[in-house]
């Protein structure tokens, strides 16, 4: 066996990245599913489905649940579906390539119903639809793909449009949910096949050359929101114009030390003259493509606010390129952030009361003793000043 030629063709192998959804009671799909049965393309199978129908009949009958004799009437129930066809061909097999596995699912108004019942009443079945039926755009997957996570574990958005150009690497992994398997692969990819093992019945639409001028007004048709998880602040500029236009909201969120920094503008209710609550001041797509790296780091000091980087952030900022290569991140930020967006997101979506400019979600504030004092505020404030002089703030 020569070992280099067959890890070089396996380098060169190209897996899909969605999943194949099979009815195997229909003749096709059998066939089919049966030639990557022989192919050894399936290697593995998932099957835990007398389980989910029996979550499934709970969910349906909820007041026989803790009454006796549950199981039995359950159990008499599953023996009924074999009666006309066997079980195999009930529900559907969702073929995942990329892990050469099969798993029999419900079909999809089932699965759904059973992924989301633990989320009632904290969601309600109408605002679960909602959430489940909209088109959400993600431009940008490092913090980006702890929303897309966060979003779908919550039976969020069915249709989602994922951009990036970038591919996972080793780095990345101290604040991305992804191991040495998915090393080198393109993000959005990466990010696919995540979401599809958690909702193989998803929509997704990948932009692997990331979000740009020539591919924004694809990327914006037919989205009820947009989250901008993106670097490129001409980009940013060029998301806020397509949200104007669009009359959509748009969702930012970055992460600050161990917390976060989520900011909301509302162009679907009150359109903005001024992009990012005129934070950066008065730009336009012209300007800030045309940044040096300093006049970049200005301007992202400005969107965010000095005040509001933490101090460890502050001295790391001045050590790139010196001590250390890039902006500090940390997953537990990412994570945070992830969730704080997917919380806006749910509550536009089902038109819920909700801040239109920006929160600080800090876990300093809450958990570090003494944080509050004036004191502590004062110290604070200095570093702060000091640091925005350093940028000609």
């Amino acid at each position: 066996m020569d070992t280099e030629k067959t890890l070089d063709m396996l380098r060169r192998r190209e897996t899909a990245s969605r999943p194949s959804i099979f009815d195997l009671s229909k003749s096709g799909d059998r066939a089919r599913f049966e030639t990557l049965l022989k192919e050894g393309a399936i290697k593995q199978i998932s099957d835990d489905y007398e389980e989910q129908q029996r979550e499934l009949f709970g969910i349906k009958n909820p007041s026989r649940v803790y009454a006796p004799g549950f199981e039995e009437a359950f159990q008499e129930h599953y023996h009924s579906l074999s009666a006309g066809k066997s079980l195999s061909e009930h529900g559907r097999w969702a073929y995942f390539p990329w892990r050469y596995l099969a798993a029999h699912i419900l079909p999809e108004e089932e699965y759904w119903l059973v992924r989301t019942a633990r989320n009632q009443n904290l969601i309600t079945k109408e605002e679960q639809e909602k959430f489940y039926n909209a088109t959400v755009g993600i431009a940008g997957l490092s913090v980006g793909s702890s929303v897309a996570l966060a979003l779908v574990l919550q039976g969020g958005p069915k249709h989602l449009k994922l951009a990036d150009m970038d591919r996972l690497a080793l780095s990345n992994t101290n604040r991305i949910v992804a191991g040495a398997d998915r090393l080198g692969m393109l993000k959005v990819e990466m990010a696919a096949r995540t979401l599809y093992e958690i909702n193989p019945y998803a929509e997704l639409e990948l932009y692997s050359d990331g979000l740009t001028p020539e591919n924004i007004d694809a990327f914006c048709e037919g989205l009820d929101l947009i989250i901008d998880e993106i670097d490129n602040l001409a980009v940013k500029y060029l998301i806020r114009k397509q949200a104007q236009k669009r009359k959509i909201a748009v969702v930012m969120a970055a992460d600050n030390g161990d917390n976060a920094v989520v900011d909301i503008e509302r162009q679907d209710i009150d359109p903005q003259p001024e992009f990012f609550h005129g934070r950066m001041g008065r730009v336009s797509y012209e300007t800030l493509s045309k940044l040096d790296k300093f006049g970049i780091g200005k301007m992202i000091t400005k969107l965010v606010g000095p005040e509001n980087v933490t101090e460890r952030m502050q001295q790391s900022l001045t050590q790139m390129g010196k001590t250390i290569v890039s902006w500090p991140q940390l997953g537990g930020a990412a994570l945070i952030n992830g969730a704080a967006v997917a919380y806006c997101v749910r509550k536009i979506l089902n038109g819920q009361p909700l801040e239109s400019n920006r929160a600080l979600v800090s876990l300093d504030e809450k958990l570090i003793p003494d944080y509050t004092t004036p004191a502590a505020a004062a110290r604070r404030q200095k570093i702060s000043d000091d640091f925005a002089k350093g940028f000609g703030l």
